[in-house]
């Protein structure tokens, strides 16, 4: 693999010598200012609007996303349902910045910058929509994931902030009981049923299910709308290096 300055130098050379300032700017010494909320994550890519909740329908893109999971709400449901009744096995801890937690499980439908093909039987619906609006469109951010989040009974997630504010966190609420909420920036909201919630996950969140039952939701994690295709390209690159860097360390 080329070293990082050159994929950068191939980048400019295709969309321009100022196509990254942004992303050099974030590597400067000292970081980016940044709002208080955001203090847990690593990197802050300037110029992007310092606001914790998104409509879910603003940027066009997002949107076409959001309306073919709305639309399939109940084939969603069901047939994760049916994996959770059937094929336990097929979930996992969800592991968050190396912490493992077991009352929190995932059913992965894409992962390490690919689709899990495994899950194609277990959630057609699902891995259909993420591979032919989410990965077709570009939207879905490669460095991370998309997959069934439940939260098991009478289970919270800490407070924490994500690594950047480079991609933003879609919610599908696809099978939700009472008594469950997610805070994002101190402001508190609740999943409805079928319907989507966006938010920027480099501000301190956490989410709670006091609720007799499991709580899911389908999590995607998508390119912030304001960042450019030369910055995807870039971030890419940087992240993916950095963290080879630290698998051989």
């Amino acid at each position: 693999m080329q070293p990082t300055y050159e994929q950068f130098a191939v980048i400019r050379e295709e969309f321009g010598p100022d196509s990254l300032a942004r992303v050099e700017e974030m590597m400067a010494p000292g970081g980016m200012p940044r709002h208080p909320l955001q203090a847990g994550a690593k990197w802050i890519l300037p110029g992007i609007s310092q606001q914790p909740w998104h409509d879910p329908r603003s940027d066009p893109a997002i949107a076409s996303l959001v309306d073919a999971l709305e639309n399939a709400h109940g084939a969603i449901r069901s047939e994760h349902e049916r994996a959770w009744q059937t094929r336990r096995t097929a979930f996992s801890d969800y592991e968050h910045y190396l912490t493992r937690q077991d009352d929190w499980q995932s059913l992965y439908i894409y992962q390490d910058g690919q689709l899990k093909p495994e899950s194609v039987e277990l959630a057609p619906t699902a891995y259909s929509v993420i591979r032919d609006v989410a990965v077709a469109d570009g939207l879905i951010c490669p460095l991370l994931e998309s997959h069934f989040s439940t939260l098991l009974p009478r289970s919270r997630i800490a407070p924490h902030s994500d690594l950047w504010n480079f991609s933003i966190n879609l919610h599908f609420a696809v099978d939700i009981p009472d008594d469950c909420d997610i805070t994002v920036a101190g402001e508190t909201r609740t999943w409805e049923e079928g319907r989507c919630l966006l938010f920027d996950y480099s501000f301190e969140h956490h989410a709670e299910n006091r609720g007799e039952r499991p709580r899911t939701c389908l999590l995607a994690d998508l390119w912030h709308p304001e960042t450019t295709v030369p910055e995807r390209r870039a971030l890419t690159v940087l992240v993916t290096e950095v963290r080879k860097l630290l698998a051989d360390m």
